[in-house]
Parts: C-alpha cells; structure tokens; sequence
C-alpha cells in the first residue's frame, strides 16, 4: 500500500494533541505528537512514539526523562511552534514538574522517568515510569484528518 493511503487510514483517527518535552544540557527542548497513550495503571506507565528524523531523538535518549502536556483546545499555538509551523519563535515560560519543563495551562502534565526504549520501524517507543502528575480543567486541543478541531459535546435529546 502507497504512504499517502496509511497515513490518511491513521488521520481517521482522532487524537488528542501533546508536546513531549525534556530537559537536556539545563535546556528545555520539546517536540508535538499525538503517538501518546497509557499503558498500565500498576505500575504507572505511559508512552510515546518518536521519529528517528526527530532533532528531539537524541535529547530524549539522552536524558532518559520526558514529560507529556496534553494541550487545552487554546494551545494550537504550542502545538505548531513545537512542530517547527511557526514562522515566528513564541516566548514560553516553562513550569516544572518532577524537575522536567512542563508548559503552563496544559490540561495535564505527566513526568516520566524511560523504563524501556523499542526500536520499531522508524520511531522509538520510549516507555515512561510516571514520576508525578499535575492536571486542570478545560477543553482538549483535537487533531482529525489534518486539521486542528474543537471538542464538542454530544447531547442526546431523548423523545
């Protein structure tokens, strides 16, 4: 099957949308994706799935920590910053949590030490024991076919 056709088969999917960050050489580094999930509740697990093209590679490898921030639906801007979008560089004041950089009003901030890396096609799942966890309300940023999109609420109106 040709790239194009996976890739629009996996864009029916929709995703939350996070920045995965680090902190290397006492420098904050970050990179968006939406290959994020849990993966057990005992022990606290979660990963993520990062590319072998990604500058953000050897930082992760590296320091061996990574913090996920689920991004609220007023964060595009983080999203496509981190995702190299945006002409202009934005000003980010990072928080920390666990001592990793964490952006601020994301909807949740998880800091993770690598218990594992898998090498698997061309990205690396890195699995991350949770160290501690930091969570708010608001609305989720959502990713769907390309596109950046707003979570709406389903009501039901019974008969």
């Amino acid at each position: 099957m040709d790239d194009r056709l996976f890739r629009d088969a996996m864009g029916k999917f929709a995703t939350g949308v996070t920045v995965v960050t680090t902190k290397h050489e006492d420098e904050a580094f970050g990179m968006t994706a939406n290959a994020f999930m849990s993966v057990s509740l005992d022990p606290k697990l979660v990963v993520v799935s990062i590319g072998h093209k990604a500058r953000f590679l050897p930082k992760l490898q590296n320091s061996k920590k990574f913090a996920v921030n689920i991004l609220a639906s007023h964060q595009k801007d983080y999203s496509m910053a981190f995702a190299g979008q945006l002409k202009d560089e934005i000003s980010i004041e990072f928080e920390e949590l666990a001592g990793l950089p964490v952006l601020p009003g994301a909807l949740a901030q998880v800091s993770c030490e690598v218990v594992s890396e898998h090498v698997e096609g061309d990205h690396t799942l890195f699995i991350g024991r949770v160290l501690d966890i930091r969570v708010t309300e608001g609305e989720p940023l959502i990713f769907f076919s390309g596109k950046y999109r707003e979570l709406v609420e389903n009501k039901l109106e019974t008969v």
